[in-house]
């Protein structure tokens, strides 16, 4: 039997306004209804409401980890540098890392992810093939420096999240690992009530091979993704690769210089030409670890700088400035072409031995025209670098993709070796000689989904969460008078004696209106009011989600909701 909850002692103090910084729906409702406050910039307080949510999703998590065998354990948060320096990662995750000293002056972080860690825990623990496979797991504080933490508790720079690793000898035994994982997180965004796509995605600084992400659809998401229609195909954009249908090739004749003054863009160069875009060749110009490096694609496509990054990494990608061009002269800023240019050419595949293109002349306010690849440039790498756009054929199919917006909500990864080595994490095979292991990582933003179920499921009244996960199943409004009042107590322990979690307003001197709004707000799936008809023992039953409304008697009520 657990406690019925008064809102009279509870510490909650809800908003009528939205707050001043809020941007996204999450944030806004995630404050007014008292489940969160801001501490400081990426950084939030929970509140009790908001941390019975956080722990129920917490609860479905453990559930569905330890239902797969997977075992929980807890991990620091204050780390060394030394493992992630022997990683890399010291380096690559830049600004992102926490860095402080302790007073011996020795360096440490604020942990933002824990392969190296847990490789070391498995290295120091299991020492035979007898003692793999394992699967650990932990939920805990993350931190990582976001430049422009935004969006309430969907992008902070502290956060709950739920990391795992799996330890195996073979390839096979990952790809079971891994697949018994994806059908973990299934399994537990299903239950908490999340609307959510898997689609392929990059490792980026986690390494590995194989990954894929867990996306919930919302306009407030930071990520973008692309869904056929036709086809069960999803992936992030910065994942999607296709062969893309090249133009002709052709023999226009040899290489006419064309005076083009002011037009160092696409746009102002085509309209002087009164040619389509897609004619010309963009050149976009970066610095890949300090060496300037040019990016061809066709003059309609936009680069897409976070492909490119996956491509290059670990490699530092970023673009050229002004005294970078003050330093190359022969690099004429908006008129730059691949012919003679003695730098390092990646092109997409749609610029293809034998097309013709026009581009810059590598001289002010000059263009050339019958620059054909192949013949008067050539393309040092390949890359499918262009961004992604509504309607691109489906890789699987052909169909013309569809664009949304998304928050990630989960991510695996098959890690293979990558940490294993750089630590030596061997075990005694049973041929009695080491054996590497091979890893896994799985990672579900805890904390991020309490926002994203927010995200989905809210209305113009408030939040309105599943079961499941929402900070009672029932809310009892007593509308204000004594009988009224003590109608709604009576209930409530009837309710909580039930097995049910009851939270019950029976605040004195707050007007029924001010209850009713709060409910709304508040967001539990059933509102029960003890109102007009309390003399009679007639109680009003709501569905905060569809809005139905029933009348019934103390009696059919604990039935209904018990049911």
């Amino acid at each position: 039997m657990s406690q019925v909850q008064r809102m009279s002692r509870l510490m909650v103090k809800t908003l009528r306004d939205d707050p001043a910084d809020a941007e996204t729906l999450s944030h806004k409702l995630l404050v007014r209804a008292g489940y969160v406050r801001r501490t400081s910039a990426g950084i939030w307080s929970w509140l009790p409401l908001g941390k019975k949510v956080l722990d129920n999703i917490s609860r479905v998590v453990r559930e569905e980890m330890d239902a797969i065998g997977a075992q929980e354990v807890l991990l620091p948060a204050l780390l060394p540098r030394e493992p992630y320096e022997a990683s890399g990662r010291w380096e690559e995750y830049g600004d992102l890392l926490f860095r402080l000293k302790d007073r011996k002056g020795a360096d440490y972080l604020l942990g933002p992810t824990h392969e190296e860690i847990f490789t070391q825990v498995v290295k120091d623990q299991c020492t035979s093939y007898k003692d793999l496979p394992v699967m650990l797991y932990q939920i805990q504080t993350k931190y990582r420096d976001e430049a422009r933490p935004r969006s309430g508790v969907l992008r902070g720079r502290e956060f709950q999240m739920k990391d795992s690793y799996s330890f195996d000898t073979t390839d096979e035994g990952l790809a079971e690992s891994y697949a018994l994982h994806r059908a973990a997180y299934q399994k537990i965004f299903a239950r908490i009530g999340l609307d959510f796509r898997i689609v392929s995605a990059v490792s980026g600084a986690m390494g590995g091979s194989a990954s894929e992400e867990f996306l919930a659809p919302a306009a407030a998401g930071e990520d973008t993704f692309v869904d056929c229609p036709a086809c069960d195909y999803a992936a992030n954009t910065e994942a999607v690769t296709f062969a893309a249908a090249v133009p002709a090739a052709a023999d226009p004749g040899p290489v006419e210089e064309l005076d083009t003054p002011d037009t160092p863009t696409i746009e102002t160069l085509a309209a002087h030409l009164g040619v389509p875009a897609s004619a010309t060749l963009k050149n976009l110009l970066v610095k890949v670890d300090g060496e300037i490096t040019a990016v061809g694609v066709p003059g309609d496509r936009e680069v897409d700088l976070g492909k490119l990054g996956e491509h290059l990494a670990p490699a530092v990608v970023e673009l050229v400035t002004a005294e970078d061009f003050e330093d190359r002269p022969e690099l004429v800023r908006g008129y730059v072409g691949p012919q003679g240019l003695k730098i390092r050419y990646i092109a997409d595949p749609r610029v293809a031995a034998g097309t013709a293109w026009i581009t810059g002349a590598n001289k002010p306010d000059t263009h050339a025209r019958n620059v054909v690849c192949g013949r008067d440039f050539e393309v040092d790498d390949y890359l499918d670098v262009v961004v992604v756009e509504e309607g691109d054929p489906c890789p699987a199919c052909g169909t013309g993709l569809k664009l949304d917006r998304a928050i990630e909500i989960g991510h695996i990864f098959q890690l293979g070796r990558k940490y294993a080595d750089t630590f030596q994490l061997d075990v005694l095979g049973q041929q009695g000689k080491p054996v590497r292991v091979t890893m896994g990582s799985y990672g579900i933003g805890v904390s991020r989904a309490v926002a994203a179920l927010a995200e989905q499921s809210a209305d113009g009244q408030g939040l309105c969460w599943p079961r499941e996960i929402a900070p009672a199943d029932v809310h009892v409004v007593a509308a204000g008078k004594a009988l009224q009042t003590e109608l709604a107590l009576d209930v409530s322990e009837q309710l909580s004696a039930a097995g049910l979690r009851v939270l019950v307003d029976e605040r004195p001197g707050v007007s029924p209106g001010v209850k009713f709004t709060d409910a709304e707000l508040i967001g539990v799936p059933k509102i029960l009011v003890a109102g007009r008809r309390a003399a009679e023992g007639v109680l009003e039953l709501k569905d905060r989600r569809t809005g139905e409304r029933e009348e019934l008697t103390v009696a059919e009520a604990i039935t209904r909701l018990t049911a």
